[in-house]
């Protein structure tokens, strides 16, 4: 692992982790006070990039807007299910 991808894995731990608390919150109380517009471009906007860091092989990326996509979609799934 080169000086950039360890650069670039921080980052991705550190964005990954910064929508972890939020989602534990959520889900426990079955409650999210995101703005509905916003999930739904983010989750959109992190599936596609996910789709794209794949064709061009990014394995930080990838993952990272994997993650995004995942934790954002639990948001959405519970502002959608517990309104």
């Amino acid at each position: 692992m080169n000086g950039g991808e360890i650069i670039g894995l921080i980052g991705m731990l550190l964005l990954v982790s910064s929508w972890l608390p939020q989602t534990i919150e959520t889900v426990k109380k079955k409650h999210c006070p995101l703005n509905m517009k916003f999930i739904i471009i983010y989750v959109v906007a992190a599936t596609l990039l996910t789709i794209y860091s794949h064709i061009i092989g990014d394995r930080i990326f990838f993952t990272l807007n994997f993650l995004s996509a995942l934790q954002s979609a639990i948001n959405l799934a519970v502002k959608l299910l517990y309104p």
